[in-house]
């Protein structure tokens, strides 16, 4: 058997030698050529600004192995996220549709699931590249972030799991990391609850005294000890709930693997190493192909956890340190492509799920990313700094080597390329926003498939860009944006995330205009007097617009409030809740020193 299995790797190699040949002598036939099914790697990182890598400008951070990518392969230059915040942009991602259609969009409470016990997540209707790749003959892994929900209904169902979702093997967090996760960090959502919990106090307060009342009154037939109970369970939950004492690490902050806990809480320290090992363990156990693995890095999302092997490297403090790590794995990971002999047979893609966050700061030190020349950043709605995200895509022998491509694209174009290259079929039942972008890499087409492009914050539409193929302009209109305080400066008024609506939102009309090919820092907003195609240009992305709403269809929102609260009984615990705790990876790496 282990004969059968090498002979099949060494025919791979040499198909891909022959085809190396062909791309070489007819490149225009290449696609007609491939009959075989690359293996796939994605790299998707957290938080990290386009300006924070080597070859997007960055000369202070060194990034040598996603460089290398982009030395080797494609480079896309106006790579679209299709939304400024993690849950929304990763829905997008993995469906090939804008995160409205999906009820991923957010509403006024909440734009990111929240929980890892809240019943809203990635809809199971909806079907994933990934369970596309499964049907087509795939193993399929993910490594790292999920955040795209878990249960439904109850603590095991396990509804939204990445399980449920075409992914053979799954270990990581199934929420995000924050810096809650971290002890010697602030709790970044505790704090936040604590500030709440007067003014709930207060509420469950004139609760106890109106049914108080209504007992005097005889218009409710509770006894007293009814009331007694219910305001104390009232007041004992929410203490419980809002309390500091570290419940949000131990139910937030866990490690799956498959459907079992293995760290509750995790143990922040040792996370990239476990993953990378991880990693690098899925495509040993896979090479013989196809495979597809997502590694969804937890960097660099604030608290920066870095191993002591980094810290105080870069030039950049603690953030600097997290993104060289993070270069530092993705090297690891493409040499083991290297070892494997599995680099001309494996499509590898780098991004990051949207802009660096730029409010992210502890006292005067910078914890977030840096956008370049871009403006805004993580939740800023359509801003450029906010959406525009590395692209970097390398395919030895099937993808020119040093190209550069300005022309707009997307994260979402990613399912209908992947399931293409599978050998598969988009789902035809709904509507598909991504496109294929094979012919543009490979440079059998000069131009991007996108016209119009949609910039939601939340389920509200901030923004439209416009490539206008023929005279090269990329026109792109706002109708509201973000109120920055003050003006001018990166983070806005009184919040940690830039709203949607509401008074820190700045409307526009008429729209906010400009000329992404000339003004790709948005700093020169055009009029009519300055712009003779002012009218006609708002004209035509008026059009867009209208015939883009006709294809929405009223779908479930899982970001509600409903969707997004804590809700005990779906509460992944392993042991006894609330007094969840486990260590299964400590057990486990004591065993392996035992032999």
């Amino acid at each position: 058997m282990k004969e059968v299995m090498q002979r099949v790797a060494h025919s791979r190699r040499y198909i891909c030698l022959f085809l190396s040949l062909n791309l070489f002598l007819n490149p225009f036939e290449l696609q007609a050529l491939v009959s075989y099914k690359p293996s796939i790697v994605i790299f998707l990182a957290d938080d990290l600004g386009i300006g924070d890598i080597g070859c997007y400008g960055n000369n202070t951070i060194r990034t040598p192995n996603i460089d290398r990518l982009a030395k080797e392969g494609v480079k896309l230059t106006q790579h679209i996220a299709a939304a400024p915040l993690c849950t929304p942009s990763r829905a997008a991602f993995l469906t090939g549709r804008y995160p409205i259609r999906s009820g991923m969009a957010g509403t006024g409470h909440s734009r990111v699931l929240q929980w890892v016990a809240s019943s809203g997540g990635l809809p199971t209707n909806e079907t994933t590249f990934a369970k596309i790749l499964q049907k087509q003959g795939y193993a399929t892994g993910l490594i790292g972030k999920w955040h795209q929900g878990v249960n439904c209904q109850s603590r095991n169902d396990h509804c939204h799991h990445p399980l449920n979702h075409g992914f053979d093997y799954f270990y990581g967090m199934p929420l995000s990391l924050m810096g809650d996760c971290q002890i010697t960090q602030p709790p970044e959502k505790a704090m936040s609850l604590r500030t709440k919990l007067w003014s709930y106090t207060q509420m469950i307060a004139l609760a106890v005294l109106t049914l108080i009342a209504a007992k005097l009154t005889h218009l409710v037939p509770l006894s007293w000890k009814t009331i007694f109970l219910l305001a104390l369970f009232g007041f004992s939950f929410f203490i419980f709930w809002f309390s500091s004492f570290g419940f949000i690490r131990y139910w937030d902050c866990i490690v799956m693997r498959n459907h079992e806990i293995t760290e509750q809480p995790m143990n922040v320290e040792r996370a990239a190493p476990l993953m990378l090992r991880e990693a690098i363990s899925f495509i040993e156990r896979n090479k013989q192909g196809p495979f597809f693995l997502f590694v969804s890095f937890l960097h660099v999302h604030t608290p920066l956890v870095t191993t002591k092997k980094f810290i105080g490297k870069s030039s950049h403090g603690l953030y600097g340190d997290n993104v060289e790590e993070m270069d530092w794995m993705v090297g690891r990971i493409l040499d083991t492509l290297d070892k494997e002999h599995l680099k001309n047979s494996t499509l590898t893609y780098f991004t990051s799920d949207h802009g660096g966050h730029l409010e992210a700061q502890e006292g005067n030190a910078q914890r977030g990313g840096w956008n370049g020349i871009y403006k805004g950043g993580k939740a800023m709605a359509g801003w450029e700094g906010g959406i525009r995200v590395p692209g970097l895509f390398r395919w030895t022998g099937m993808l020119p080597e040093g190209k550069v491509i300005p022309e707009p694209t997307s994260l979402m174009d990613i399912y209908p390329t992947m399931v293409h290259l599978a050998g598969g079929t988009v789902p035809q039942e709904r509507v598909i926003d991504g496109r294929d972008l094979m012919p543009l890499l490979q440079g059998s087409v000069e131009h991007s498939e996108h016209e119009f492009m949609f910039h939601y914050c939340g389920m509200h539409l901030h923004a439209t860009r416009w490539y206008q193929k023929d005279s090269g302009n990329t026109w792109k209109a706002h109708y509201m944006t973000p109120v920055f305080h003050p003006e001018g400066a990166s983070g806005c008024y009184k919040t940690r995330f830039c709203p949607c609506s509401g008074e820190g939102v700045r409307h526009h009309n008429p729209p906010l205009l400009f000329d992404l090919s000339k003004d790709p820092s948005e700093a020169m907003p055009l009029s009519p007097d300055t712009e003779p195609l002012f009218q006609a240009v708002l004209k035509s992305i008026d059009r867009a617009v209208e015939e883009h709403r006709r294809t929405l269809r009223p779908v479930p929102q899982q970001l509600s409030l409903d969707n997004t609260i804590w809700k005990p009984w779906l509460q992944p615990c392993c042991g006894t809740f609330p007094f969840c705790s486990c260590d299964k990876e400590k057990d486990d790496i004591e065993n392996r020193q035992q032999f």
